[in-house]
C-alpha cells in the first residue's frame, strides 16, 4: 500500500539542494551564485538552490528507478491510472506523445476537428491520417460541444482500420460529452481511446465533478496538473491503463518531444500537487466549487449577463455533464464582444479571464482562487454591466458553425505531407482555395481554424479576419498580422 503522504521526489530535491558541495554542472548559475540581480530580486535566491540537473539522488526522467519512479507510482495510484509519466513540456507533449505511440505513417486515427493544436504537431509528427468528427454544436451560444457516441460509432463503421480514437474531454468551456459510450464502441474494435483531459485534472478529487476519463474507460490520458491543480506552468501527466497501450513506446515517445534537460524545479511540483490532491483533494474541491456556485449564483442575476449551466443542453450526447468549477459567462447581451469585456475587466476592473471568444469570457476557478477573487469578479461584472453596456453587437454570429459543423476543412494530403511541402507565401485575399501549409490558430482556446493540408475556405478566412477585428490574436502562423498566410506551392 502506497503512502500518498510521501513526496519521494520533492524530499531528494530538498536534500540536495541544501548539501554542501562544489556545482561543476549545469545549470550555469550553480545554484544562483551566476543570476542575475534583477531575477534574483524578483523571485529571491532560495528558489535556484533547487534548480539542479540530473544528479545521482535526483533519478533520471526517461529510465527511471529511484525517486522519479516513486513518484509516479504515487501519482498513479492517486489518480487511478496504472502507470503515470511526469511531464515537463506541458500536456502538449503528452498528445504528440499519444498519437506517435498509438499511430505510424498512414495510420487513420479518429478525433474532433475542434482539436487543440498540439493534436496537430501529433498528426505532423507521426505521419497519421485525420479522419475528423464534427463535435455537437450549440447554436444559440455558438460554442462546439464534445463529438457524439453516434459519430464515434459511425466512423467507425466507416473506418474499422483506424488505430485510435482521441477527444477532448473536457472542452475548454468545461463541457463533456458521453466518455464512458465512446469508450464502450472504440473498445468494440480493439482500438484505444485517448483524451486531452487537460483541463480535468481535479475530476477524481470530487464526486460532484464530472467521472475522471480513466474511470469512465479512456485508455489513456494527458492531464494539465498546473492548469487547474498546485503544479507549476507547463508541469503535467501521462496515465495509462489496461493493455491496449504499449507503455514502452510511450517512454519512447516521450523521449522525442520532451527536454532532456527536464526542471527539477517542475517535477517536484508535480510530486506536491499529487499530494495535496491525495490527501486534501475533496476539501479544496468542495471549497472550489462553493466558490464558483457563489460566482455563478450571483452573475447570472446581474441584468444582460448569463453564464452556461447544465440545463442548456441537459441529455444532449454531446454535452452530459459541466465542469461547475469553470465559469463562462456571456457577454453579447451587453452589446460588447468577449474581446471587448476582456479588455474592460482587465485593464480597468481588476479581473483577468482564462480566454474571451466573440460573445463569451471563461473564467477557471480552482484550488488557488479565494472569497475575495469571486468578490472582485462579481464586482467587475457588476461594473461593466452599469456603466460600459452598449445598445447592440454587430458582430457576426454562428462562426463556429460555418467552421466545425460544415463541409470547411476538406484534407487535401496529410497535415505531414502538406507541413514538409514547398510552399509559398501569398496575400490573404489571394489564398482561398489554395492548400494550407501552417497551424493558423486564435488563442487560447488554441483550437486550429487552419492546419497543413487542408483547403482554406471563405468562411474560414472570414472567420479569421473577424477574429481579428474584433480583438482576438491569432497564432501559430508565420506572419501574426494576416495579411498573409503559407500555402503549398501549386
Amino acid at each position: 500500500m502506497l503512502n500518498q503522504n510521501q513526496t519521494p521526489l520533492l524530499d531528494a530535491l530538498k536534500a540536495n539542494a541544501a548539501r554542501p558541495h562544489a556545482p561543476f554542472y549545469t545549470p550555469g548559475h550553480k545554484q544562483g551564485e551566476g543570476i542575475s540581480q534583477p531575477l534574483a530580486d524578483l523571485l529571491g535566491t532560495k528558489i535556484f538552490r533547487a534548480d539542479l540537473t540530473e544528479l545521482a539522488d535526483l533519478d533520471n526522467l526517461f529510465a527511471p528507478q529511484g525517486v522519479i519512479q516513486e513518484a509516479q507510482q504515487l501519482a498513479a495510484a492517486a489518480f487511478g491510472a496504472s502507470q503515470t509519466w511526469f511531464l515537463v513540456n506541458g500536456s502538449t507533449c503528452g498528445i504528440e506523445a499519444a498519437i506517435i505511440a498509438t499511430c505510424g505513417m498512414g495510420d487513420k486515427i479518429i478525433l474532433p476537428r475542434n482539436v487543440h493544436s498540439s493534436a496537430i504537431a501529433g498528426l505532423i509528427l507521426s505521419g497519421a491520417i485525420p479522419i475528423f468528427l464534427n463535435p455537437e454544436y450549440d447554436p444559440v451560444l455558438d460554442i462546439a460541444h464534445s463529438i457524439t457516441p453516434n459519430a464515434v460509432q459511425s466512423a467507425l463503421q466507416q473506418h474499422p482500420d483506424a488505430k485510435a480514437v482521441l477527444i477532448v474531454y473536457p472542452t475548454y468551456y468545461g463541457v463533456c460529452g458521453d466518455l464512458r459510450a465512446i469508450a464502450n464502441i472504440t473498445h468494440q474494435y480493439n482500438i484505444p481511446l485517448l483524451i486531452d483531459e487537460a483541463h480535468g485534472a481535479h475530476f477524481a478529487f470530487h464526486p460532484e465533478l464530472p467521472t475522471p476519463a480513466l474511470a469512465a474507460g479512456a485508455d489513456l490520458t494527458v492531464q494539465s496538473i498546473h492548469k487547474v491543480l498546485g503544479a507549476m506552468t507547463q508541469a503535467s501527466m501521462l496515465h495509462v491503463q489496461g493493455n491496449r497501450i504499449d507503455g514502452d513506446r510511450i517512454s519512447k515517445a516521450l523521449q522525442l518531444v520532451q527536454s532532456t534537460s527536464p526542471s527539477y524545479l517542475l517535477l517536484a511540483s508535480l510530486d506536491a500537487a499529487r499530494q495535496q490532491m491525495a490527501l486534501h483533494g475533496k476539501m479544496l474541491m468542495s471549497r472550489t466549487l462553493q466558490l464558483a456556485q457563489e460566482a455563478r449564483t450571483k452573475i447570472s442575476q446581474i441584468p444582460g449577463l448569463s453564464v452556461l449551466e447544465m440545463s442548456r443542453l441537459e441529455g444532449s450526447p454531446g454535452f452530459i455533464t459541466l465542469d461547475k468549477t469553470r465559469l463562462t459567462v456571456t457577454v453579447s447581451g451587453l452589446g460588447l464582444t468577449g474581446f471587448e469585456a476582456d479588455e474592460i475587466l482587465d485593464e480597468k476592473l481588476g479581473v483577468t479571464a482564462e480566454f474571451a471568444s466573440l460573445q463569451h469570457l471563461s473564467f477557471i476557478i480552482s484550488l488557488g482562487n479565494t472569497p475575495a477573487d469571486i468578490e472582485q469578479l462579481v464586482q467587475g461584472f457588476t461594473t461593466l454591466a452599469k456603466e460600459y453596456r452598449r445598445s447592440n453587437l454587430t458582430v457576426k454570429s454562428h462562426l463556429w458553425q460555418e467552421l466545425f459543423t460544415t463541409q470547411c476543412h476538406a484534407l487535401c494530403c496529410s497535415p505531414r505531407e502538406a507541413f514538409f511541402a514547398i510552399s509559398e507565401i501569398l496575400p490573404l485575399t489571394k489564398t482561398n482555395k489554395r492548400i494550407c501549409a501552417e497551424i493558423v490558430c486564435p488563442y487560447p482556446p488554441g483550437i486550429p481554424v487552419l492546419m497543413p493540408g487542408e483547403v482554406i475556405t471563405k468562411p474560414v478566412l472570414d472567420y479569421l479576419q473577424q477574429i481579428e477585428a474584433v480583438g482576438g490574436l491569432i497564432s501559430g502562423c508565420a506572419d501574426s498580422s494576416l495579411r498573409t498566410l503559407k500555402v503549398v506551392k501549386e
